[in-house]
């Protein structure tokens, strides 16, 4: 696959197409380092218009703390094949039963997941609708509910565009109004300009155009997912336009989750301050076999 020849892969990863029982999806899968005792296995999701790469800069760090780490292009995100116009093969449910299949094809149970915005609410689904096989969840810059109105905005934009332009024409217009910045989460991630543009012209638009939808209408689904057993942790930046940082700092008292801000980041704290992000990524896993938790039943 080309994620060799337009990424740089962290020491010791390998670029592949995992095989699942729902199809195949691209990967980039980072051992623990060397002498270092495995704790476990981390899968992470990206955010919208993002891919795998915007996590490259912990798999290192992880690494180095026991974690193994595989970034995971979702259907349809960048060299993971989808449906080029079906909005119904990028349903939410189908998206988290992705997730599912992903984590079985891993061959290890008890995965650690982290969704990043759009990928979070990917990956509260998946264990709402399975969290057997999950150690924890941490939801990082991904909010209750629906996208601040700002965003809301931003996406009608991006919808609206695509209706009439090609991927190409949409990024040519994205180049004239402003950097490269994600719609509801952060699209820079490692990687010169022309290979940013190759990862947006690999995405496909069905994709975009359902999950951009999910992001406008997405229910709180809070409630639900504090009743589950598992260990929760919310990490965002100390600002955040998409789900403002009152939000999610109310969303970890709702769900008794361990609560993390990085300072001087954003909305993607992996890509803003990677090695902070990741020491509180593994300060938090090395934590959730001693601190069991009780799920939440109250509304």
């Amino acid at each position: 696959m080309s994620s060799n020849a337009t990424f740089t892969l962290p020491s010791g990863a390998r670029a592949y197409r995992l095989r699942t029982a729902r199809g195949e999806f691209a990967v980039v899968d980072s051992p623990v380092a060397g002498g270092i005792e495995a704790k476990g296995t981390v899968l992470m999701l990206p955010g919208f218009t993002g891919s795998k790469e915007d996590f490259t800069q912990l798999h290192e760090p992880l690494g180095a703390r026991g974690y193994r780490t595989v970034a995971v292009d979702g259907r349809g995100q960048y060299e993971s094949d989808g449906p080029e116009h079906d909005e119904a093969g990028y349903a939410q449910t189908e998206l988290a039963r992705d997730v599912l299949a992903q984590v079985a094809a891993l061959g290890t149970t008890r995965v650690h997941l982290v969704g990043h915005s759009l990928g979070g609410q990917i990956a509260r689904a998946a264990v709402l609708l399975d969290h057997a096989p999950f150690a924890s969840l941490t939801l990082m810059s991904s909010g209750p509910a629906r996208i601040s109105v700002s965003q809301q905005q931003r996406v009608k934009l991006l919808r609206d565009a695509l209706d009439t332009m090609t991927m190409a024409e949409v990024w040519a217009v994205i180049q004239t109004m402003e950097p490269p910045e994600e719609v509801g989460g952060p699209a820079v991630g490692p990687g010169d300009p022309q290979r940013l543009r190759s990862r947006w012209l690999g995405t496909r638009p069905a994709q975009l155009l359902a999950t951009g939808r999910q992001l406008c209408t997405e229910p709180d689904r809070v409630a639900e997912l504090a009743a589950v057993p598992l260990p929760f942790h919310v990490l965002s930046g100390a600002y955040d336009a998409t789900w403002p940082v009152p939000l999610l700092d109310e969303m970890a008292v709702r769900l008794d989750a361990r609560r993390t801000v990085i300072a001087g980041a954003e909305h993607s704290p992996n890509t803003d301050r990677p090695l902070p992000t990741a020491r509180a990524l593994a300060d938090f896993w090395d934590g959730v076999l001693t601190r069991p938790r009780t799920p939440r039943t109250d509304p």
